[in-house]
């Protein structure tokens, strides 16, 4: 990806992201639990509840309350759990589960920022483990994220030790912002939900994106822009250049220049021949 040079000589500028309904749109912890069910982390019923936990996100949002309740629920679920397998689960189905449900319009504003020459901060109250990778697949430059406790053995202890929720977001960004050097009322926010106003009210470009109800009254009193995301696409369909060829193609892309080869040889040999 492409980005801007940056003018150094003026102050510094970042777009900070909320990652669920705001860039993908799904709730990125909640969309591997088929994958951690099938790697033998939760049980068939951890997994239904799951299941409902992200409907009823997908359906409504999720208000103080109902975060707060996930939270519990998804320390409980995650106690005892090996780092490092829930690591390789989360890179072995990366591309499966997060490529299709990024938001094609979320995916341009990130290369419009960029190409404008200000940092893209993801900000998630989702787990270190799952949002890095994300964050690494949309060409971020930094991710704030929730980390869990991990204890000698390499597992978690259902600990939180740092919770990316509410005020703390808006204390990321501003600590960010002090030891990059971002000009805060420069830099861009964007949420979909009422819990992450305090991070919208510190920079100068706020913006709600699929905002739940309690948002979508706030911005518009506070005259901030709303905006729509409904085009999830993959990023390979979006940067076709960049794509990776199947294996196929690749396959039949080498045959056809050892056959192309093979023929130069041959004709070369046949012309030596009829010149001799």
């Amino acid at each position: 990806m492409l980005r801007g040079v940056e003018n150094h000589s003026s102050p510094r500028a970042a777009a900070f992201f909320d990652l669920d309904k705001t860039v993908i749109a799904k709730s990125s912890t909640l969309t591997f639990s088929k994958s951690f069910y099938q790697g033998g982390l939760i049980n068939r019923r951890a997994a239904l509840r799951t299941a409902y936990t992200q409907f009823v996100f997908l359906a409504g949002g999720a208000d103080h309350d109902q975060m707060e309740r996930m939270r519990e629920h998804l320390s409980a679920m995650c106690r005892g759990w090996n780092v490092r397998q829930v690591k390789e689960i989360v890179a072995e189905t990366l591309h499966e589960l997060i490529d299709p449900i990024i938001y094609d319009e979320a995916a341009s504003l990130i290369e419009e920022h960029h190409a404008a020459g200000r940092d893209v901060v993801i900000v998630s109250t989702s787990g270190a483990e799952v949002v890095e990778p994300i964050g690494e697949l949309l060409g971020a430059d930094r991710v704030v994220a929730t980390r869990m406790v991990v204890g000698e053995d390499g597992c978690f202890t259902g600990e939180v030790e740092y919770y990316a929720y509410g005020p703390t977001k808006a204390e990321a960004v501003r600590e960010l912002a002090a030891s990059e050097g971002y000009d805060l009322e420069r830099c861009h926010a964007y949420s979909d939900s009422a819990t992450d106003l305090p991070m919208l009210q510190a920079v100068g470009h706020p913006h709600a994106v699929n905002p739940d109800r309690a948002l979508r009254r706030e911005a518009l009193a506070r005259g901030w822009p709303v905006l729509e995301f409904r085009r999830p696409v993959r990023l390979k369909q979006r940067l076709p250049a960049l794509a990776v060829p199947p294996p196929a193609l690749v396959a039949a892309a080498a045959i056809g220049a050892a056959a192309a080869t093979a023929g130069l040889v041959w004709y070369a040999s046949r012309r030596r021949g009829t010149v001799s």
